[in-house]
C-alpha cells in the first residue's frame, strides 16, 4: 500500500468542488454574521471573548495531543501576549508556549507563512522539552517517522511520512503552494487541504497537530479577510475519534472530498459554536445588568466564576459545596444564597438534596 506522499502526482490531491459549494457558501455567510456581531460587542465584551475562544482553543488543540492545561493560566498567558490586563498568575512553559501560539494567530493572521515562523511556533510548543533532538527547526533523525498504536511487538502503523531528508524540499513545496493558493482555492478547501498536506509531510518531531490546526486557522482567516472566529480545535476535539479516522482515510491517496466534507461539516459548527459564545456573552451583561445592586459579593463572585467557564457551564452543575469552596461561606450561608439567587432568577435549580444543582438562567 502506498502512502498519499508515494503517488506520482503527489502534493496533487483531487476532490469533487461541487460537492462542497454550499459549505463554502455557509461558510463566508456564517462568517460575516459572526464579524458583524463580533463589531458590536462592547470593548470589555470583546476582549472576553477573543481571551475566553483563545483559551478554549488552546486547551482543546494540547487536549487532542494529550496534553492537559490549566485554564486559568492560559488565559491569563493569553491576555498578557496580547498586551492585554491579566491576573499574575504565571503557567508553565506549555501553558505559555500555546499562550503565545494563539497570541500570533491572533495579531499576525494575514502574515505569509514561512520556514521561520513555523520554526518559530514549534519552539513555542516544545519550550523546555529536552527530550526533543530538534527544536525549532525539522526533524533531521534517520528512523522512520511514523504514527503508531498498540502494544510493542503488535504495534499498527496507521501512517508513515516522508524520511527527514526528504522534509525541507517537501516544506519549501508547501510554503510556495500555501501563499500562492489564496485566489486560487475557496477558504475552507484551502484550509482543510493545507492541514492534510502539512500532517502528510510530518516535518517536527512533535507538535504538527497543533501545528497544522493552526495553519488551518490562517488559511480560514484569510478567506474572510478578518478573524476566522471559528473554534477549529474545540469542534476537533469533539469528534476527536473521527478526526484520527478521517486523516487516516485521506492519507492513503490524493482523493480528499471525504477529507474536506468531513473538515468542511467541522469548520460550520465551529463558527456556530462561536456564534453561541456571543450570544452568551450577551446574555451574560443582561443578567448581571439585572441582578446589579440586588447580589451581595458572594454571590457576584460565583455568578463571574460560573460564566467564566463559558455556555457550557459548569460540568454537572453548581452544587452548594462548589458554592462554598468558592466563597469560604458556610452551610447555611451558602444556601441561603443560592435560593435569593433562584429567586431572583440568575440561576435555575435542578434535582433534590444532594443532587440539587443550579445553572445560569441564559439561553
Amino acid at each position: 500500500m502506498k502512502w498519499n506522499w508515494q503517488h506520482q502526482e503527489w502534493p496533487k490531491v483531487s476532490f469533487d468542488a461541487s460537492i462542497l459549494e454550499r459549505h463554502e457558501a455557509e461558510f463566508l455567510k456564517q462568517g460575516g454574521v459572526l464579524l458583524g456581531a463580533f463589531k458590536h460587542l462592547k470593548p470589555a465584551e470583546e476582549t472576553e471573548l477573543l481571551a475566553d475562544t483563545a483559551t478554549s482553543e488552546a486547551l482543546t488543540t494540547s487536549a487532542i495531543e494529550g496534553e492537559v492545561l490549566n485554564r486559568e493560566s492560559v488565559r491569563s498567558s493569553i491576555l498578557r501576549h496580547l498586551g492585554l490586563p491579566s491576573a499574575s498568575r504565571q503557567g508553565n512553559s506549555r501553558e505559555e508556549g500555546i499562550a503565545r501560539l494563539m497570541a500570533d494567530l491572533l495579531r499576525g493572521r494575514h502574515d505569509e507563512l514561512t520556514h521561520e515562523r513555523l520554526w518559530r511556533w514549534h519552539e513555542m510548543l516544545m519550550d523546555g522539552r529536552s527530550s526533543l533532538a530538534t527544536v525549532g527547526a525539522y526533524r533531521t533523525h534517520p528512523r522512520p517517522m511514523q504514527i503508531v498504536s498498540g502494544p510493542e511487538g503488535r504495534k499498527v502503523v496507521h501512517f508513515e511520512a516522508p524520511p527527514s531528508e526528504r522534509v525541507p524540499q517537501e516544506m519549501d513545496a508547501f510554503l510556495d503552494w500555501f501563499n500562492g493558493s489564496e485566489r486560487d482555492l475557496p477558504p475552507i478547501a484551502r484550509a482543510g487541504i493545507a492541514h492534510l498536506y502539512f500532517e502528510s509531510i510530518h516535518p517536527f518531531e512533535d507538535g504538527n497537530g497543533r501545528i497544522g490546526r493552526a495553519i488551518s486557522e490562517v488559511a480560514l482567516a484569510q478567506g474572510l479577510g478578518d478573524r476566522s472566529l471559528a473554534m477549529l480545535a474545540t469542534e476537533i476535539e469533539s469528534r476527536q475519534t473521527e478526526y484520527y479516522a478521517a486523516l487516516s482515510s485521506a492519507s492513503r491517496g490524493l482523493e480528499a472530498t471525504g477529507w474536506l466534507t468531513w473538515f468542511a461539516d467541522v469548520v460550520l459548527a465551529g463558527q456556530r459554536r462561536t456564534l453561541k459564545w456571543i450570544e452568551f456573552l450577551i446574555a451574560k451583561a443582561r443578567l448581571l445588568d439585572a441582578v446589579r445592586g440586588k447580589v451581595n459579593q458572594r454571590q457576584e463572585k460565583v455568578l463571574l466564576r460560573m460564566f467564566r467557564e463559558g455556555p457550557s457551564g459548569f460540568e454537572g452543575g453548581l452544587s452548594a459545596g462548589n458554592y462554598q469552596k468558592i466563597t469560604g461561606a458556610s452551610p447555611a450561608t451558602a444556601g441561603r444564597d443560592l435560593a435569593e439567587l433562584v429567586e431572583l432568577g440568575a440561576l435555575r435549580r435542578t434535582g433534590k438534596g444532594k443532587g440539587t444543582r443550579y445553572w445560569l438562567a441564559v439561553e
